[in-house]
């Protein structure tokens, strides 16, 4: 009775293959889709960026397009973001020239210590609303020296 070494190396290959396809998960934290709208003063925020900072995984982030809305990625593109209470911070300027820029919204929103504002991620969601204000003010426009 002889061996088939054909035959053999042909099943080691095909489970070494399963194996290894079903141990190709992603080795990242499970996310879920999200995406929603920035208001400020009610308003959609016509521009800008908004990320989703959580307490123990890497953070999400987007682009927030013309209507206020945007869709958070967090690794790739669009992947979504982490489950959990995230804080949120929303940035947005205007460039006017080297020296200047208009704020379009309060700076404190762009720090995750200042800006207040949380988010709980406990599934899938295309409705995350993230409401902002000017408390009374208005945009503003910045100069600063081009050498700092």
């Amino acid at each position: 009775m002889g061996i088939n070494l054909y035959s053999k190396t042909a099943n080691v290959l095909i489970l070494l293959s399963l194996t290894l396809l079903v141990g190709c998960r992603d080795s990242r934290p499970d996310r879920v889709p999200v995406s929603g709208q920035v208001l400020i003063d009610g308003q959609p925020l016509t521009q800008g960026y908004i990320r989703l900072i959580a307490k123990n995984a890497r953070p999400s982030g987007g682009r927030i397009g013309p209507d206020g809305h945007f869709q958070l990625g967090c690794f790739e593109k669009d992947d979504g973001a982490v489950l959990g209470t995230h804080k949120v911070t929303v940035s947005a300027t205007e460039q006017l020239s080297s020296t200047s820029q208009r704020w379009l919204v309060p700076p404190k929103y762009g720090n995750p210590e200042t800006s207040g504002l949380t988010a709980t991620i406990d599934g899938p969601t295309d409705s995350l609303k993230i409401e902002l204000s000017w408390e009374g003010g208005a945009p503003y426009v910045e100069h600063y020296d081009a050498g700092e």
